[in-house]
């Protein structure tokens, strides 16, 4: 098995190709689609990064693999099932975050996860020709997580990040630090310690150079937020004091819009123009001045 990844400074997201070398079978986890909120322009540079690889490459793509509805990037998974045919696979928990975004962006998309071509559950293993990928479900972040396995390699999205990082943020509707320390406590630090694991995003803590692989040995041992020697009310107690003191991501609502779609831009109004839906002091309600109500 190989892997191959792009990383996209916009938004600190790691995409991979993975593949067999030897039947050139293959999949990518978490493509980006380019969008500039300022100018609210989609462009597809790095997923043309990535078909580029998988061309030269002479790869057989068969899936396009979310580990979840991600919240800070737009999943460019469309382009790819139109380039290459391929497949989308997500999460079954998918349903439980389609049903609480309906509401807030008052739309019309399905909440039963009809617009996946597949929805993944936990235990179960997914074939891409000869490449087999196990199916760990790793909620947490949110019900939808999902972690890839295939061979000695995991990958973990936003449930497990490099050692200097630390763990995903528990604060999105659904969102659960109790669920995520037996995901990542009991579930992933419970697979081999020379088990790589490669993660969604990198942040560059301190400024250091990009990073997206670390083992689990390594991360039960020093992960800034969740070791092996963490406890679980400890670590309830932190995820939620910190995840308190953080910002919105800047893609979050054109990100959940696209994602829990499938990928899918809003579809045009009348006048052929597409819109996303951005609601105003969400879960503060005010009044025509924007002062409280």
């Amino acid at each position: 098995m190989n892997v191959h990844h792009f990383f996209d400074p916009r938004t600190f997201t790691v995409t991979y190709v993975v593949w067999d070398p030897a039947t050139r079978d293959a999949v990518v986890i978490d493509p980006v689609l380019d969008y500039d909120p300022v100018g609210s322009r989609t462009s597809t540079q790095s997923v043309e990064a990535v078909a580029a690889f998988v061309n030269g490459e002479n790869l057989r793509l068969h899936w396009v693999l979310e580990t979840h509805a991600h919240a800070d990037h737009l999943s460019a998974s469309q382009w790819l099932k139109r380039v290459y045919g391929a497949k989308i696979g997500i999460g079954a928990g998918i349903r439980l975050v389609q049903e609480t975004f309906k509401g807030v962006f008052d739309a019309s998309f399905a909440t039963d996860g009809s617009q996946f071509d597949r929805l993944l559950e936990d235990g179960e293993t997914l074939q891409a020709g000869s490449l087999a990928l196990k199916v760990l479900s790793t909620p947490g972040h949110t019900p939808a997580c999902l972690t890839f396995q295939v061979g000695d390699a995991v990958f973990t999205g936003d449930a497990l990040f490099m050692e200097d990082y630390g763990v995903g943020r528990c604060d999105f509707p659904r969102g659960d630090a109790d669920e995520l320390y037996t995901s990542v406590h009991e579930k992933l630090y419970a697979l081999p310690d020379a088990t790589r694991v490669f993660v969604g995003h990198d942040y560059q803590p301190g400024g250091r150079a990009m990073r997206f692989e670390t083992t689990i040995g390594r991360s039960k041992e020093s992960n800034v937020h969740l070791r092996a020697s963490t406890t679980r009310e400890g670590f309830v107690t932190f995820r939620k004091a910190r995840d308190a003191t953080l910002a919105a991501p800047v893609l979050l609502f054109p990100s959940i819009q696209v994602n829990v779609d499938a990928g899918r831009l809003p579809s045009p109004h009348a006048n052929g123009q597409r819109y996303f839906v951005v609601p105003v002091n969400l879960r503060r309600p005010t009044g025509d001045d924007g002062a409280p109500a």
